[in-house]
């Protein structure tokens, strides 16, 4: 017989709380023991899957004592032996965006040692279903569509997606496959224009031929970054905040759109310009936040290592005089920047922004800088950083960008 807390025993636990990655924790003789699907207030039967010393990871096997915020999940697909995509449809959504700001407070605390930062209840989407303008599939051994698995590297093949815009949904249902050499498959649409893409790519970069009975843009994908139109063309054009922007297939856009003008909205409110300032835009992808404001300020310069992202930057900047988009890694821009910065904006990707770069951004002293960031961890590091740098994290708005799953995204105001 296994030992209370061994690799293969079942234990009962009562969890308290809730993790950064989703899962909910109780203890078991000292020891935090992390239990995904499940939520906070639960008494869980548990079988520990992994033993990693200070902590263990478990697999909820029955729920013994439901919390009143546990729903049905809609899709299928959910849970531990099926797809990763969505790791919260069984808890409420408005608990879910309690629960998120929660875990903004908690790494704010434990990674970043701030004490007493306001974190606003978190803006939650409009839509907490069908919300996606954007999706990647893999295939599986039989060209099967599908997510990665959410306890294994294995594709799970899906049949429907219940956080997929139903613009795409019309795209996936008309899908009839015969590529043995297809690798990925992506599908990305403008909400608020109704254009449509599908992105291919193989294994060899080898043409191929293709028939669509749907108005739809294909474009191929090549495995260095090169793009080829299939049919139309190889961009779609998407309206956020009453702006147009073109977004070409590689290049990154927010995923939730009507969320996504919540960004803007906040970054505009945080920076607060008054007419003749210059705006950094690092990370500035194809260019919406710099965008948004070259209006209200006096300069804006943009910087994006995407070359695909930096050409549609300087495509939806248009005829504006005001507008310099550089293509490069922020981290080796900004160091040789001779620009007097007033105001800043970051939305890095996921691993946040690299030490030279915000060495580079003490050295150019903003006045403002508004963090947007997508993970409240690396969040923490880097505005930790900017506060050993001289600046004050004032406050932070989470936006649930990412409804049915743990992902937070979250804009944080600092001042010099």
């Amino acid at each position: 017989m296994k030992e209370p807390g061994a690799v293969g025993s079942s234990l009962e636990l009562h969890l308290t709380d809730i993790a950064h990655g989703g899962a909910a924790l109780g203890r078991h003789e000292g020891k935090v023991v992390f239990v995904p699907y499940a939520i906070p207030g639960e008494e869980v039967l548990v079988e520990i899957v992994e033993d990693k010393g200070r902590y263990a990871q478990g697999r909820l096997v029955e729920v013994l004592s439901h919390s009143p915020q546990r729903v049905q999940p809609l899709c299928p697909h959910f849970g531990s032996h099926a797809c990763g995509g969505c790791h919260w449809q069984h808890i409420a959504y408005q608990t879910q965006l309690e629960l998120k700001q929660r875990i903004v407070q908690d790494q704010l605390k434990r990674i970043g040692h701030f004490e007493s930062v306001p974190v606003k209840p978190v803006l939650g989407s409009p839509e907490p279903w069908r919300y996606r303008n954007h999706v990647q599939f893999t295939l599986d051994e039989y060209g099967r569509l599908g997510f990665m698995g959410a306890e294994s590297r294995q594709v799970v093949p899906i049949e429907e997606c219940y956080i997929m815009h139903p613009l795409l949904d019309e795209i996936f249902a008309a899908l009839d496959l015969e590529l043995p050499e297809l690798k990925r498959l992506s599908l990305r649409c403008g909400v608020n224009t109704g254009q449509k893409t599908v992105v291919f790519e193989t294994y060899e970069d080898e043409p191929f031929e293709l028939e669509v009975d749907l108005p739809v843009f294909c474009v191929f994908l090549l495995s260095d970054g090169r793009t080829a139109t299939l049919i139309g063309q190889e961009y779609i054009i998407e309206i956020l905040a009453g702006r147009e922007y073109r977004i070409s297939a590689p290049s990154f856009f927010q995923v939730n759109t009507p969320q996504a003008e919540e960004l803007v909205r906040l970054v505009k409110s945080y920076l607060a310009p008054t007419g003749n300032e210059v705006l950094l835009d690092a990370y500035c992808g194809v260019g919406v936040f710099g965008l948004s404001l070259a209006d209200e300020v006096g300069q804006v310069i943009g910087v994006e290592g995407s070359p695909s992202a930096v050409s549609d930057a300087r495509f939806n900047a248009g005829p504006a005089g005001n507008v310099e988009f550089i293509e490069g890694k922020v981290e080796e821009v900004l160091p040789s920047l001779k620009a007097s910065i007033d105001l800043a904006v970051l939305d890095p990707p996921r691993q946040g922004c690299a030490s030279e770069a915000l060495a580079a951004l003490d050295r150019l002293a903003p006045t403002k800088i508004v963090y947007v960031s997508c993970d409240p961890a690396i969040l923490a590091r880097d505005t930790r950083r900017l506060v050993q740098a001289g600046y004050q994290l004032v406050e932070v708005q989470p936006v649930d960008m990412f409804p049915q799953t743990y992902h937070i995204e979250s804009v944080a105001l600092l001042r010099r």
